[in-house]
C-alpha cells in the first residue's frame, strides 16, 4: 500500500512539474513600466491558455496576452468584444525582452473596464 502511495505521489508531482514547465510565468513582463494605450484590435484569437490579441503599438504589430477565456467570460468579456476592428483601451506591461510582446493587466471596451488578472 505505501508503495502505490509513493508511485502516485511521483506521478503527481511529474504531472504538476509538467504544467509547471510549459506555462510562462508573469516574471517575464516588466510591470514597473506600465503602458496606457488606445488602439484598434488587428486580430485576436480566443483560445486557451490565454486570449491573444495583435494591435498597433507605436507604429509596430503587438501581441498582446490576455486573460483566460473562462476568466474574460466570467467578467462580461466575451469573444465578438475583442474582434477585429474593435477600439480599446490597453493598460499592459511589456515583455522584458521580447519588442513586440507584452500582457495585458485591464482593457477597455466601449468605454467600460475588465480587469483582467
Amino acid at each position: 500500500m505505501a508503495y502505490l502511495k509513493t508511485v502516485a505521489l511521483g506521478f503527481i508531482f511529474l504531472l504538476s512539474s509538467a504544467f509547471t514547465f510549459f506555462h510562462h510565468g508573469w516574471a517575464e513582463y516588466d510591470q514597473e513600466k506600465v503602458l496606457d494605450y488606445k488602439t484598434t484590435i488587428a486580430k485576436s484569437l480566443w483560445e486557451n491558455p490565454h486570449a491573444l490579441a495583435t494591435v498597433k503599438y507605436k507604429g509596430k504589430m503587438t501581441t498582446v496576452y490576455l486573460a483566460p477565456t473562462s476568466r474574460m467570460t466570467s467578467r462580461g468579456l466575451s469573444e465578438e468584444m475583442i474582434k477585429k476592428g474593435t477600439a480599446v483601451r490597453l493598460v499592459a506591461y511589456p515583455h522584458k525582452t521580447e519588442k513586440n510582446e507584452m500582457r495585458a493587466e485591464r482593457i477597455y471596451v466601449g468605454g467600460k473596464k475588465y480587469e483582467l488578472r
